[in-house]
C-alpha cells in the first residue's frame, strides 16, 4: 500500500481505530495511516521498496 501522505510503501497489518496500521517492506516500525491517504501501490513503486530491502540485507542491516 502506498501511503500519499509520507510517500512510504507498507504492507498494511490491521486497522487501529480510524487509521491503518502500515508496516515498511524492509521491516522497521509501524506507522498508522488515514484510510483516504493510501492506495494500492503501483508496480515500480513495490519494486522499488523491494529492492531497497534487498540492499538492506545484503549490507547487513538489521530488519
Amino acid at each position: 500500500m502506498m501511503d500519499t501522505t509520507r510517500g512510504r510503501v507498507g504492507e498494511f497489518r490491521g486497522v487501529a481505530g480510524p487509521y491503518w496500521s502500515l508496516r515498511p517492506l524492509s521491516g522497521g516500525t509501524e506507522w498508522e495511516a488515514e484510510p483516504q491517504h493510501v492506495r494500492p501501490a503501483e508496480p515500480t513503486e513495490r519494486l522499488s521498496a523491494q529492492t531497497a530491502r534487498a540492499n538492506a540485507r545484503s549490507r547487513g542491516d538489521v530488519l
